[in-house]
């Protein structure tokens, strides 16, 4: 992982446009080729980012093109460039004050707790409330950049992958693709589906999982739990 702590702008061009004035930021560069700009706010979200499959490219310009740039005096440029959708990210440092790399290692994942890891129980328990002939391959099924919380075949035999949520956001839907996009790559597994299960999905994170090509379903953990009879409610 690369950290960088830079004054810079960042322009967004794609689906959307979007632009970030000059301002210190910090910079993430991960193993997987993702990108994230962060300033000192906004809680754990970035400002803006480009997930993997991508290319970064940097340069530098000399002293001929600093001075016919209308921008100022910015000393190196990402270009961050989605390899499917040809969304780019350019990010334009005008002053490093800080450069490190840490080799992190593989992540052996986030233990779960609560009412999450329940949810995760009880569904693998519970497969065939996704659908008639639905069967678990298993719980935890791991990967290079983490488990997946439950794998499983529909009733065509194809395999699904599903992430578990309390409270489904956009973060958890960006978690469940980069596990769909290494999956895929599996011969035996491919071509594999997703769906992004939680007990209540935000609006934004449905239409992310929609366009994304993945189904949402929200959980009722009481019926999940024998608790509540659905059958039996007046709505």
């Amino acid at each position: 992982m690369r950290l960088v702590v830079a004054r810079c702008s960042v322009d967004y061009t794609g689906r959307l446009t979007a632009h970030l004035p000059l301002a210190p930021r910090l910079l993430i560069v991960k193993a997987d080729g993702s990108v994230l700009v962060h300033s000192d706010g906004g809680s754990y979200k970035p400002l803006n980012w480009m997930s993997p499959p991508c290319t970064l490219t940097t340069s530098r310009r000399d002293d001929a093109e600093a001075e016919s740039d209308p921008e100022g005096d910015w000393i190196e440029q990402w270009d961050v460039v989605h390899d499917k959708s040809g969304d780019r990210l350019r990010v334009r440092l005008h002053e490093v004050l800080e450069d490190s790399s840490h080799e992190l290692g593989v992540d052996p994942g986030l233990q779960k707790d609560g009412v999450e890891a329940h949810l995760q129980a009880l569904l693998a328990e519970n497969i065939e409330t996704l659908g008639d002939g639905w069967s678990l391959v298993r719980r935890e099924y791991f990967t290079a950049i983490g488990p997946v919380d439950i794998l499983a075949r529909d009733e065509n035999g194809g395999t699904v992958a599903i992430e578990i949520k309390r409270r489904g956001e956009i973060d958890g839907v960006e978690q469940l693709t980069r596990y769909l996009e290494l999956l895929n790559r599996d011969p035996l597994l491919a071509p594999v589906r997703g769906i992004f299960a939680a007990q209540a999905i935000k609006p934004q994170a449905k239409v992310l999982a929609g366009d994304r090509g993945i189904d949402c379903v929200t959980l009722d953990y009481d019926a999940l739990r024998g608790i509540d009879d659905a059958e039996s409610r007046l709505f």
